[in-house]
Order: C-alpha cells, then structure tokens, then sequence
C-alpha cells in the first residue's frame, strides 16, 4: 500500500489526527512557510546562514566518513567498531567543511546528528515551529551532506520536516523485523540496533530475506517543506541526497515518563526468558500473552477492581513501588 500523501499550506494546517497514526504519511508543504525553507529553496547556504544566526557556539557531535563509504555510516569490516568518526566541533566550522565539501570531489561523508534545537539553537523555535507544544516534542536538527543512515526505528512518534536539499526514506512496517537482519544490540552506531542490509545495494547471497522486505517497503522522496510522519517503531532507512540538506524533526511520546523503556523489559527478557527450557519458555509466551499482549482484559475482568494491584491502571505510586521492587529484585 502506497504511502497517504497529504497536502497542506502550512503548519496550522496540520489536523490533530495525523499525530497518532499507525501509518506513515507525507505531510507535502507542512513548513514551507519557514522562511528558512523559502530563503534554501535557491540553496542551502541561505537556510545554513539562518540556522547560524540561532548558534551560541556550544560544540555539536559531527560524524565524518571517509569517501569510499560512498555516505554510508556503518560498521567497519570486523564489526567491533564504525567505519565514521565522531568529534565535537563547533557548528559554524562544520559549515564551513560542508561548504568546501561542496565543490570538491571524493569529499568525506559529514553530518550533525540529532542535535536538540532547544540547547544548540535557542530561539530557532519561537519562530520555526509545529502545534505540538501539548505534546512537549523533542526538536532535532540534522545538518549533512550526501549521507545514508541504515534502516533503524525510533520508539516515539515522529515528524521529520525537510528544510534544505531533498531527503529519501525507505520505510518498513514492523512485521518485517525478520527480513531486515538487525544488528547487535550493544554495539550501535547512534543507540538504536539497525539493519545490516544496504538496500540501495541488497547482497542478496548473505541476505536473501532482504527480498522480501524491499518488496514490502515504501520509499517517497520530501523535497524542501516537505514532511513525512513516522509511527512508533516503524523501520526507516534516510538518504540525504544534496551536497548540502538541514532537517529538522519532532519526537514525541503520549506513554507517560514513568511507564519507563520497553526496551528495558526487552533486554531483561534476553536475560531471563530466552534461553529458558522450550517447554518453559513456550509456557512463559502464553503468560506474556495473557498479561501483556491480550485486548480485551480477560486477565483481570474476574478480579474485584479493588484486588487488582499491579495488574490494575498504571499510576505513577504504582509505577514507584514496581519499580522498587524490580531494582531489589536484580540486585541480587
């Protein structure tokens, strides 16, 4: 199924109902209004000008490939390590490399990752922002040039709102976790486990599975005031594909703070239900099941609310108490 493309003039446009879709969605012409995405659309340089003006000289982590990884930023050969270097360095000298980049062949691969816009570009949002302030999004910014980031998915929502240059996402719905063949789980390029397939050059002969997930995939293309929204732990790979491109995105999460990470139930699962006995471990599925995955309350509808404990409604007290208990608990 093709992605929805939806189509606005501006940010006040965007509908409260697009933010907890289970689908993707392009959101054609969300920030063309910044000024910042009409000043870039006759070139980056303009949108990098004005991205400088918000900069207060704090060091950025900047991430740098050589050439012959052609973008890529990924593992190095024995996978005990990266193919790119991470350095702080100040921002208005990154863009300046960037800039020289630009003009040169065989240029490294480099770019600003995920800096918070709030912490490294005070004001930037007062006068470039989305209607999310209920949500109390976390604001990003993204400034490279031609790179590509594997496929990898965030645990929060996601709107990712191109500025300059244009962006290509490839995505992938969770149920194709089995054909993307992720990587470890401790040793990740930007914290997130990722696929091991470069699916712009798919080796099929370590791969074959691959297939079936290129098959199943989505690939749009945003150009400048374009956006794309991302659901909850959708996979996606990014290409940026200028010599010079800025995007700026938006996570956010409705799940209160205090339910915690699941992935911190994931890893103490690995450590005490993986490699459990089958015939333990497939009585352990069928309790996950019953507890945790299962719509319609038939674990606790036989209770009287008031006996309910832990397996009534989270509250934060009773987050408190269970977490308590899981720190004493692993502790021993």
């Amino acid at each position: 199924m093709a992605i929805e493309e939806i189509y606005l003039s501006g940010p006040n446009e965007l509908e409260p109902s697009v933010l907890d879709r289970a689908q993707p969605a392009v959101l054609r012409g969300l920030v063309k209004t910044w000024d910042i995405v009409q000043g870039g659309r006759s070139g980056a340089r303009e949108a990098l000008k004005t991205l400088l003006t918000f900069y207060q000289g704090k060091p950025v982590a900047t991430f740098l490939a050589e050439a012959g990884h052609e973008g890529r930023f990924f593992y190095n050969d024995a996978m005990d390590g990266f193919n790119f270097l991470q350095i702080d360095a100040r921002l208005d000298d990154v863009i300046d490399k960037l800039l020289n980049c630009e003009t040169q062949p065989d240029s490294p691969a480099l770019y600003v990752g995920s800096t918070n816009i709030d912490q490294w570009l005070p004001g930037f949002r007062a006068k470039y922002d989305l209607p999310l302030t209920h949500l109390d999004p976390i604001a990003s910014v993204w400034i490279g040039n031609q790179t590509r980031v594997a496929a990898h998915f965030d645990l929060p929502q996601n709107i990712a709102c191109c500025v300059a240059g244009r962006r290509k996402f490839r995505l992938f719905a969770p149920d194709q976790i089995s054909n993307l063949y992720v990587g470890p789980l401790d040793l990740t390029p930007a914290g997130q486990p990722i696929s091991l397939v470069d699916f712009e050059a798919i080796d099929y002969a370590r791969f074959p599975r691959a297939a079936e997930a290129l098959r199943a995939s989505e690939t749009v293309v945003l150009e400048p005031g374009d956006a794309i929204l991302i659901p909850s732990m959708w996979w996606h790979q990014v290409d940026a594909l200028e010599p010079l491109n800025i995007l700026v995105n938006y996570w956010w999460s409705r799940t209160p703070a205090y339910a915690g990470s699941p992935n911190d139930a994931l890893l103490h699962a690995l450590l005490s239900v993986r490699d459990l006995p089958p015939d333990m471990k497939r009585a352990w599925k069928l309790f996950f099941d019953y507890y945790i995955f299962n719509e319609d309350q038939a674990a606790t509808q036989h209770i009287a609310p008031e006996a309910l404990g832990r397996l009534g409604a989270p509250n934060e007290t009773k987050a408190k108490r269970i977490r308590a208990m899981l720190l004493n608990q692993l502790k021993r």
